[in-house]
């Protein structure tokens, strides 16, 4: 766990404002902060889908689940169902409709890591 605690210590943790929704998140590392590889950070029912979005968008990414707590019973069920249509419009993005999200004027992270 050092290691991992180390390394990710060496890199820029930013907050994203502008992303509504994964699709749009991804899209905006890419494109925005002109990110090419990322770790994703999420809740284990979003991350195959939040993985699939930023792969197919162009971004090399591992992902770590960040569940605070374990999700029993019919919350687990509701959240498990959701990602069902929610993966379904994620493949409709990327494949067939291509949003583009809120964009900006590049803002590259190295850039940012600098002014720190």
């Amino acid at each position: 766990m050092y290691n991992f605690i180390s390394t990710v210590y060496n890199f820029i943790l930013l907050l994203h404002y502008a992303g509504r929704r994964t699709y749009d998140s991804c899209y905006r590392a890419r494109t925005i902060f002109q990110v090419e590889q990322a770790i994703v950070i999420t809740q284990d029912f979003h991350q195959p889908r939040a993985l699939f979005l930023c792969e197919r968008l162009g971004l090399e990414v591992v992902g770590l689940t960040a569940d605070q707590r374990p999700y029993p019973g019919l919350s687990r069920m509701w959240w498990q169902t959701r990602e069902i249509p929610a993966l379904a419009l994620a493949w409709w993005d990327v494949n067939i409709r291509r949003p583009i999200p809120v964009l900006g004027d590049p803002l590259p992270i190295f850039e940012v890591a600098e002014w720190r």
